[in-house]
């Protein structure tokens, strides 16, 4: 008689390991259920996953394609061996950028600018989705295209308007100035102003845009919220600090985490057709990009100018998780994921 107590196998015991297929391993039937469920989402919204198909081509296309071209950025890149066959150097062409005497001018210009930007630009344009929202609708419409115009003017062109203005000779101010008893002030030799003469081009031209997108939200906040601060006696900036802007609040922070990820990398564009790319403003104007496209043009050496491109996004990458995951640890409701 053997002793201690005899094992007695248990029906169906094992199953859980082996899965509804004895014969097959479990995790070949968990990807074989989540690849039947995707597919079954895919049938089931089609329609939806073919209207996207031109965006997702565009991404894939100008986008993810071109990554490959990265590694330009370690390489001594030469036109005639190509941008696998040129060499490999490394981080020698990140060294371009902070070993020159410019790169703190550069890189505290971008940062500054950006900030000015943001603050600005989404203090403004919260005032004027806000006020747009106390419009009677027939006017609405009308500065709804105002504000929103410039957004689709060139930088180009706006250069030439900001040229009308700030000409020394003919230019409007110098000419008003003159007619007020004042002299006439040489603009494009003149670094001072020039900081807040870009933070209002950049307005004029950036905050209709984002107007727009604020007053969407304010179209989607519930009314019972404003018709129960009308009973209490509420006054219009009551309701706008106490309903409007918190209720905004998860949109207004995803405009902040998407624009912060671009603090390193400025907008070329209002930085070199605004001044004029006068030599005498670059102290006051020049920035990261177009430092490097001055000196793309003028050395011609495509790898540091990958490898300036690179860097930025990079810094992009980690500020934008950054400020998601400061956002996240103070309230996740407001968080992008």
């Amino acid at each position: 008689m053997a002793s201690g107590t005899e094992h007695v196998p248990v029906p169906g015991a094992g199953l859980a390991e082996q899965g509804p297929y004895p014969d097959s391993p479990r995790g070949t039937q968990k990807k074989k259920s989540w690849f039947r469920r995707e597919l079954h989402h895919f049938r089931n919204n089609r329609e939806l996953f073919l209207l996207s198909l031109p965006g997702i081509l565009y991404k894939l296309i100008f986008a993810y394609i071109p990554m490959i071209g990265l590694i330009i950025a370690f390489k001594n890149y030469r036109y005639d061996l190509g941008m696998f066959g040129s060499k490999w150097v490394g981080l020698d062409n990140f060294r371009y950028l902070f070993a020159t005497d410019t790169a703190w001018r550069i890189t505290r210009n971008t940062v500054l600018y950006n900030t000015a930007y943001i603050l600005v630009g989404t203090s403004a344009a919260l005032l004027l989705a806000i006020l747009l929202n106390e419009i009677k609708a027939k006017w609405s419409k009308f500065y709804q295209t105002a504000l929103f115009l410039p957004h689709f003017l060139s930088w180009v062109l706006v250069g030439y308007v900001a040229y009308a203005f700030l000409n020394h000779s003919d230019g409007f101010i110098n000419r008003t100035l003159e007619s007020l008893g004042f002299d006439p002030v040489s603009w494009y030799q003149t670094a001072a102003p020039w900081p807040f003469i870009l933070i209002l081009v950049q307005l004029w031209k950036v905050v209709g845009f984002n107007t727009l997108i604020y007053f969407a939200g304010i179209m989607g906040i519930n009314s019972e919220y404003y018709e129960a601060a009308r009973i209490d006696g509420a006054t219009k900036w009551q309701m706008a600090i106490k309903i409007t802007i918190p209720q905004l609040a998860p949109l207004v922070i995803i405009m902040l985490i998407l624009s912060i990820g671009n603090m390193f990398r400025g907008d070329f564009g209002l930085h070199y057709f605004i001044p004029n790319n006068s030599g005498f403003l670059y102290g006051s104007t020049d920035i990261i990009d177009t430092y490097v496209y001055r000196a793309l043009r003028e050395v011609g050496n495509v790898s540091m100018s990958a490898a300036t491109g690179f860097y930025q996004s990079v810094v992009g990458l980690v500020l934008v998780l950054t400020a998601n995951g400061i956002v996240k640890k103070i309230n996740p409701d407001h968080s992008m994921w």
